[in-house]
């Protein structure tokens, strides 16, 4: 079937005058039409965009879609601001969906900043809402979590259990566990929790995919295939459940579980699944002050920078493996010194002889790359991938733990822009929900929830940003020939907008609504 797309703005994404319309057929764009042509097309179902904006679709660099289906059968902790409101969110969960007595309970969206004091919350708070049931609040970084009692005792952890090196348990004064686990010990125990039922898995993982498609993305990512997550997407795939295409980045231990569950995805997709390549951490969160400084923190321990997740040989020997299979790697980089680490490991490959540029690799996060470190990306072809939306969501807090001279210049995506360098957004879902008006928001105004501007020489246009989620997305997954702009021969993935981004105050980027999702010219979301 033809369809002939016209009456409102078409911002394709690739310069010069907008069409009139947008001729497609088939799943794809055939043609950019002027109003004679569009005139004297006949045998089209016409959509007339009604003064709306249309755009290619929305493309996720960055997030975790199995952990946005996961986040469905949580209780969900966002928004509290005191132990009393975790408290009470847990209590009325439990009265609402009465879980069988001794049944694991999850909470997410925890986070220590908006409590007073910006303190965790302790296994006894959680015990006094929890009594009958093991229960594990994981924090909206993904990076940390508190386990009550009775969690840790079915997990067999207690005073005597060895710390995972890369990690942190919590103790109070005395000694005694209360419940805190930072990164490698959150790790740890999170693998050791029950598997959720796959079938129920499933069933979310169809409702995350409404949630992507609620925001105008038509591209998503799952940024860490590990644990049952091969089995699962495999029968995902089977089942032919995705209308949403989807790239997975397996971590080093799990490949060849993805490679046996996932053998039509490895090249292309299957069933809208594709693997992607490999993701490795090398560093923690910098709200939750785990991310690797190569300077202290302030306050607290003068000489705490946090710390890395893997040794250098162990991040060389990841780069390196990526060149010899050419397949790319994501590297989750927060602070100046795992970019550091990431950069040299590069480099290192690239003198080696290997075509480092050929695999694009990608650097995650990247929110306190340094500018003198920035240059080195350009040379080695990497790709930037900036979660812009921490100077709303996280940039007070970044002020507090890095001073102004650092904290404002997180996240420098002007900086990219001046060397060339491809740039990407995200959200890190379910960090954050998948809000794209909000990110492109962040990255053209950079203010932070107490009204301050963060680094305003850091600020790029509102072009500059949806380039962020449309072209240079597409470019970072090896696909800057099917999707991400309009123009024959692009697949027909499509977001309306109910304004043009391009020619509102900056102000009102996060007001914008999307009004419809198109993937290959089939109606996915409609508000």
């Amino acid at each position: 079937m033809k369809k002939l797309y016209y009456g409102g703005p078409i911002r394709t994404m690739t310069g010069g005058e907008m069409p009139y319309a947008v001729l497609t057929e088939d799943g794809k764009i055939t043609a950019l039409l002027n109003a004679a042509q569009a005139a004297a097309v006949n045998d089209a179902q016409p959509v007339d965009l009604g003064g709306r904006t249309l755009l290619p679709g929305f493309i996720d660099a960055h997030s975790h879609f199995s952990g946005v289906a996961a986040e469905l059968m949580q209780v969900d902790l966002d928004g509290c601001t005191s132990v009393e409101a975790i408290q009470s969110r847990i209590t009325t969960w439990i009265e609402q969906n009465r879980p069988e007595a001794g049944s694991w309970i999850t909470c997410a969206g925890y986070d220590h900043n908006d409590l007073p004091e910006a303190r965790n919350i302790t296994r006894w708070e959680l015990d006094a809402v929890s009594a009958g049931h093991p229960l594990v609040v994981k924090h909206k970084s993904g990076h940390m979590g508190v386990f009550n009692s009775l969690a840790l005792e079915m997990l067999g952890v207690d005073e005597n259990t060895p710390c995972p090196s890369g990690g942190t348990m919590g103790r109070t004064a005395e000694g005694q566990l209360d419940g805190y686990m930072e990164e490698a010990a959150m790790s740890a125990l999170t693998r050791r929790m029950p598997p959720i039922d796959l079938q129920v898995y499933m069933e979310c993982m169809a409702k995350a995919q409404q949630i992507y498609f609620s925001y105008g993305i038509t591209t998503a990512q799952e940024g860490a295939i590990r644990n049952i997550l091969p089995q699962l997407y495999a029968q995902a795939v089977r089942e032919r459940m995705f209308d949403i295409e989807l790239i997975g980045y397996s971590d080093l231990r799990s490949m060849e579980a993805v490679e046996t569950h996932l053998q039509g995805s490895l090249r292309d997709y299957d069933g809208n699944f594709r693997v992607g390549g490999y993701k490795i951490f090398l560093d923690g969160s910098p709200q939750g002050r785990t991310a690797w400084m190569r300077k202290p923190y302030l306050g607290g321990d003068p000489d705490y920078v946090g710390y890395p997740m893997m040794e250098d040989e162990a991040v060389y020997a990841a780069v390196r493996r990526a060149c010899m299979e050419k397949r790319q790697i994501l590297a989750h980089c927060n602070g100046d010194m795992a970019c550091e680490q990431y950069l040299r490991a590069c480099e290192r490959v690239q003198r080696e002889g290997y075509d480092i540029a050929a695999i694009r690799p990608v650097m995650v996060h990247c929110q306190l790359l340094g500018a003198d470190q920035i240059g080195r990306a350009k040379d080695l072809g990497m790709i930037l991938s900036f979660f812009v939306a921490h100077v709303w969501h996280w940039g007070d807090v970044h002020i507090r733990n890095f001073g102004p001279e650092r904290g404002e210049h997180i996240s420098p995506v002007a900086l990219a822009v001046e060397l060339g360098i491809p740039y990407t957004f995200h959200q890190d879902a379910p960090v954050i929900k998948p809000n794209m008006p909000e990110t492109l928001w962040c990255a053209v105004n950079r203010r932070s929830k107490s009204g301050r501007v963060l680094g305003p020489e850091l600020a790029v246009s509102a072009e500059e940003a949806l380039k962020a989620v449309t072209v240079n997305a597409a470019y970072q997954y090896f696909e800057e020939d099917r999707k991400g702009s309009i123009a024959p021969g692009m697949a027909a993935d499509f977001v309306i907008l109910d304004r043009d981004p391009m020619a509102i105050p900056p102000e009102e980027l996060c007001d914008l609504k999307v009004c419809m999702t198109i993937k290959r010219d089939k109606p996915v979301y409609q508000a």
